[in-house]
């Protein structure tokens, strides 16, 4: 295997670690030294060879740990795997969808055998070598949604098309950022974005809805998002906010570097050929602000971010408590030097922070 997988954990001790290959081919959200929410969808078409665009579904490092932690999630709370009835179809669309991607991205790693509706699937890294008949749900473990996405990082939505709406009626969801999937299953596009502030006045859903109506087969479009977390933890769900949201008053100056993390989500959007479904592939990155500031760039960039974000984004994404603490420490990467543009870490080209 091409890919050496990290030992390691999301919750407890937190021995989470992003190698230095990792860091530079994380998706740093912002291409200006400004943010504001904006509709920002591109066509999924790859990316720069090695980046996390590069693939249809990205596999990297954390995989085999990612997958560990989301079975302790389901098994603590099936409920972050639901699929309305109508659904199933676009279940085993998506089945299909990311066997195939992965087959074909990582031949070393996945490999899918198809005769006529006899499939076999083999998954290396989690030790999976199964046989089944594709559309049977009785030939597999679970459904097929299910069965994929515990193999699949990131989280799944899984939308259904109709009345000129998107409906969240499927999905897989155990990495989100203070959202859940239980109350939001059923809603649609404008519903389960209801709380997100400043966006509905200035159109931005009613833009991004028009575009998502309009994805066609075979040419998937994706975008970034961004908030913070405290400690490297995948699962920050409203159902166990009393878990993860008493450790944001554990950052201290002392610590803050290694702590404090920046969450960012690479969204894809893919239509599904039978169902016509829209699935929502959310796939969470961490990085913490010590191994960030290894970029010079992304350290001007991001204290410039988060020293002029509005106060409601700031309250909104949840550390509006230690923004202070957080301006703080990355004052200290900013010289003033000029950021070039884009995302990219520019190591090459940008200056050296000045002393």
């Amino acid at each position: 295997m091409t890919i050496q997988f990290n030992d390691e954990t999301f919750r407890d001790d937190y021995s989470f670690r992003n190698s230095e290959w990792a860091i530079k081919r994380f998706p740093f959200p912002f291409h200006e030294d400004s943010y504001m929410y904006s509709v920002n969808m591109e066509q999924h078409r790859g990316g720069p060879e090695g980046s996390v665009y590069e693939k249809r579904f990205d596999v990297d490092e954390h995989y085999v740990a990612e997958m560990r932690d989301r079975a302790m999630v389901l098994a603590d709370d099936p409920l972050r795997c639901q699929s309305l009835p109508h659904m199933t179809l676009a279940g085993w669309d998506l089945l299909e969808l990311i066997m195939v991607s992965k087959s074909e991205d990582y031949p070393d790693l996945f490999e899918l055998y198809r005769d006529g509706n006899n499939w076999r699937w083999v998954n290396k890294p989690l030790g999976i070598d199964d046989s089944f008949v594709f559309l049977d749900e009785t030939t597999l473990p679970y459904g097929p949604m299910e069965y994929i996405t515990r193999q699949a990082q990131g989280d799944f939505c899984v939308l259904d098309q109709r009345d000129d709406n998107l409906w969240m009626d499927a999905g897989t969801v155990t990495t989100q950022a203070d959202w859940s999937l239980d109350f939001d299953i059923g809603m649609n596009f404008f519903e389960w974005h209801a709380p997100v502030p400043l966006a509905h006045e200035k159109g931005i859903f009613v833009r991004a809805l028009k575009f998502l109506l309009n994805i066609q087969q075979g040419a998937p479009a994706r975008r970034l998002n961004w908030t913070m977390t405290v400690n490297p933890l995948l699962d920050t769900s409203p159902e166990n906010y009393h878990k993860w949201g008493i450790q944001k008053t554990t950052i201290t100056p002392e610590n803050i570097g290694a702590k404090q993390h920046l969450r960012v989500e690479l969204q894809t959007f893919f239509r599904l050929p039978r169902s016509n479904a829209l699935v929502f592939p959310i796939r969470c990155y961490l990085c913490n602000f010590q191994d960030l500031m290894t970029v010079p760039k992304w350290g001007r960039r991001l204290h410039r971010v988060i020293r002029d974000l509005p106060e409601e984004l700031a309250t909104y994404k949840g550390f509006i408590d230690n923004r202070p603490m957080m301006l703080d420490y990355l004052s200290k990467f900013d010289d003033g030097q000029p950021t070039s543009d884009g995302i990219w870490p520019d190591l090459d080209s940008e200056p050296p922070l000045k002393a």
